[in-house]
């Protein structure tokens, strides 16, 4: 779906939730087959028995990954995504989880060189099933004025 807005148009404060979706062994071997991350930690179960984490747990970019992926739901063609700050793994997910992403209109500025249009800085946070956050991080956007 296409929702058209303009730097002007976004609001501090304003907020979206995706749903959920839960996170599958098969979303591990996948990532993994990818990135050609096949550390222990994501792959070898009982090798994870033998460690405090216990379990496997998943790659911090496949948590990104799915996370971000739940919030792409409209195209803006006014804005551009210029990439992730302050990216954190703050919890590990597991196979089995279930994982959302509440995102929040953090901060408006003017972009340094580009009169014509604006950064957005939007606050992502991706929780689990317990409501508890597994990864933060701040999304920016560059996005056109209404008269740019």
């Amino acid at each position: 779906m296409i929702v058209e807005q303009y730097f002007e148009d976004y609001a501090i404060g304003s907020s979206r939730e995706s749903f959920g979706r839960t996170i599958t062994e098969t979303d591990f071997v996948v990532h993994a087959g990818h990135t050609g991350d096949f550390f222990p930690h994501h792959m070898d179960a009982d090798w994870c028995a033998t460690q405090d984490i216990g379990q496997r747990i998943a790659h911090g970019t496949l948590v990104f990954s799915v996370g971000i992926g739940l919030t792409a739901s409209t195209i803006n063609p006014h804005a551009m995504s210029t990439g992730y700050d302050r990216l954190r793994f703050v919890r590990p997910v597991h196979i089995g989880d279930t994982i959302r992403t509440i995102t929040r209109i953090a901060e408006k500025r003017d972009h340094p060189k580009r009169a014509s249009h604006g950064v957005v800085v939007e606050a992502v946070d991706i929780r689990n099933q317990r409501d508890e956050t597994v990864l933060a991080c701040e999304h920016l956007y560059l996005v056109a004025r209404r008269d740019g």
